[in-house]
């Protein structure tokens, strides 16, 4: 009986000291987008977009950016707001999927974290931000949650690769609504 009360002393010992020795890095939500195009690049606050998303008041540098990419508010809010309901057990089925493999391995040349130098860590960068995204959205997710689940502080959307893909359909709503409805019916009535 002394034997397991001393060794349960001992573990809670251990569990309670041991932040002080080893330092554990948190995974971080991303802060900043940094938007690049070519040799150019403009870093925008994830909490200026929330703000403009839910209050339509852009700060200076967003308005700056959207006047200089001739982007209407109205759209842009609109795509910022827009949510998609996925439970979470389908979002991971899909983004642990050979279709989703592949859509987030093409979604990772335009949207990755800084310095990463393989399609795999802005495949597991953008599988994780999904995941946390519809968690925190409590099954909805919309692009201030993706961002805000991004797990580094500065996430790169590289608009040439984003040109690329826009020139394949007519509208980012468009788009987005191509990418989530269309497998997610398939995998729910399957």
């Amino acid at each position: 009986m002394k034997f397991s009360k001393l060794l349960i002393f001992k573990i809670f010992f251990i569990l309670v000291i041991s932040p002080l020795f080893f330092n554990f890095p948190k995974a971080n939500a991303a802060e900043k987008i940094k938007i690049t195009y070519s040799i150019f690049s403009r870093t925008i606050e994830v909490n200026s977009l929330k703000t403009f998303a839910k209050e339509g008041k852009p700060t200076r540098k967003l308005n700056r950016i959207l006047k200089a990419t001739g982007s209407p508010e109205k759209e842009i809010r609109t795509v910022l707001n827009k949510e998609f309901e996925v439970p979470i057990t389908i979002a991971s089925k899909l983004v642990y999927s050979e279709i989703g493999n592949i859509f987030l391995t093409r979604l990772s040349s335009i949207i990755h974290p800084p310095r990463a130098t393989d399609e795999r860590t802005g495949l597991l960068a953008l599988r994780a931000s999904v995941i946390q995204g519809i968690y925190i959205g409590n099954g909805k997710i919309n692009l201030i949650n993706f961002f805000e689940s991004y797990p580094t502080k500065t996430v790169i959307l590289d608009v040439s690769a984003l040109s690329k893909v826009m020139n394949k359909v007519e509208s980012i709503s468009e788009l987005l609504t191509f990418f989530t409805n269309s497998p997610l019916e398939k995998i729910k009535t399957n």
